[in-house]
């Protein structure tokens, strides 16, 4: 797949933490620690897609961790939802293994 087609699918990825994110209340409701688990393996498909996306482990981390932090002030807004520091750095972590796992090998 090219990276313009990897990049698409990041987007359609993006755009679906945010329709889940704009739902109100806590829709999956799983007690700690599992909920950051949930954060983390979310955004490590984010991050595996930017990887794939950018050719740039780093850069795609970056935007990940970025688009977490986002998504948190857009939860303050959401009736029923919080924002959480522990939550962005799930996802920061998340989007730091995922970048990794979609960094691209010499072959590729």
């Amino acid at each position: 797949m090219t990276r313009r087609g990897w990049g698409a699918l990041a987007l359609l990825y993006m755009a679906g933490v945010f329709w889940l994110s704009s739902q109100p209340g806590t829709a999956v409701g799983l007690p700690s620690p599992w909920d950051k688990l949930a954060h983390a393996a979310e955004y490590a498909g984010l991050g595996f897609l930017l990887a794939r996306a950018t050719g740039a482990p780093a850069t795609a981390w970056v935007l990940a961790a970025l688009y977490g932090a986002s998504d948190e002030v857009h939860q303050r807004f959401v009736p029923g939802r919080e924002a959480s520091p522990f939550d962005w750095l799930a996802d920061a972590a998340g989007g730091f293994v995922g970048a990794w796992l979609g960094r691209r090998r010499r072959a590729d």
